[in-house]
């Protein structure tokens, strides 16, 4: 394998703390269900992006807001631990963001964001170079969001998530839009959109131009601890493979497998192995950039 230069990538986004619930199964509505353990974790879509784009070996930054509180302490020591640039991440008058999560035994959840201080942070004293890939997501005001596209100048994804009407102005931004097969069905435009990665769970992932299917990878079999970081590594490896080089099937394998991984840890931030890891532990399909 030739050695490949990662890009630096940015992520403007939420940062959350993530207290979670584990039980048997999920509870209907208005259901209690006892026997349940409490945890708490670092979490939120735009955290969990950046962590796992330094812990695969790239050059992270993270722009968005924490409290100033204990919550907002542990989260910035969080991601700087793992390699993350918080030089940006603004401490505002604003409770920390949190989300309340119930998890099952098969690692299906159910989860409400309170956004407190991610809803309290703008963009004024940021830049952005050239030559830096923006990865920005939806729990975060969407005013912020299409700041970012309009600022930005390099390489521009967009984890649609949560699902929601995308402005003209900002999908003709997006150089990849990436969402699961869920959001896909529930925003419409992006059938037409220049490009979009979508995942399917166990049934892997795919790459649309224009609504016409032209690449995908078949997921790996894993034992499931925790669905909600995997879809954010699975972003972070998706962008970290492309800007890399590879070609769109061999960048879904990688990313698949790197998501495979995620699923099996129970943390939010799961632990990775560099990219390179990935790269040599897949195959290369026929016709596929290695």
């Amino acid at each position: 394998m030739s050695k490949r230069e990662f890009p630096a990538v940015t992520v403007v986004g939420s940062i959350n703390l993530d207290i979670i619930a584990t039980t048997d199964r999920l509870p209907t509505a208005g259901e209690t269900i006892g026997g349940g353990m409490l945890h708490q974790q670092p979490g939120g879509k735009g955290a969990n992006q950046a962590v796992a784009a330094a812990r695969l070996g790239g050059s992270a930054r993270m722009i968005g807001a924490v409290g100033d509180d204990a919550q907002g302490r542990l989260l910035l020591e969080a991601m700087a631990g793992a390699g993350v640039d918080t030089a940006d991440v603004a401490v505002v008058e604003a409770a920390t963001g949190t989300a309340l999560i119930v998890v099952d035994r098969d690692g299906e959840n159910q989860i409400v964001v309170c956004p407190g201080a991610n809803e309290n942070f703008s963009l004024d004293a940021v830049e952005f170079g050239a030559d830096e890939t923006v990865l920005c997501q939806l729990e975060v005001g969407l005013p912020v969001v299409l700041e970012a596209a309009r600022r930005s100048s390099g390489y521009f994804v967009l984890n649609a998530a949560p699902a929601m009407e995308l402005p003209a102005e900002l999908l003709e931004r997006c150089d990849l839009v990436i969402v699961n097969e869920s959001e896909y069905a529930l925003i419409p435009a992006l059938a037409t959109a220049k490009l979009v990665a979508v995942t399917y769970g166990k049934d892997g992932s795919a790459i649309f131009e224009h609504g016409r299917r032209v690449a995908e990878a078949p997921a790996s079999a894993v034992s499931v601890a925790n669905t909600i970081g995997a879809g954010d590594a699975f972003c972070a490896a998706l962008v970290l493979a492309l800007r890399a080089g590879l070609g769109y099937a061999r960048a879904l394998e990688v990313a698949n497998a790197v998501g495979a991984d995620a699923v099996g840890d129970p943390s939010s931030q799961p632990a990775l192995a560099p990219l390179g890891h990935y790269l040599e532990r897949t195959t290369v399909p026929a016709g596929a950039d290695s």
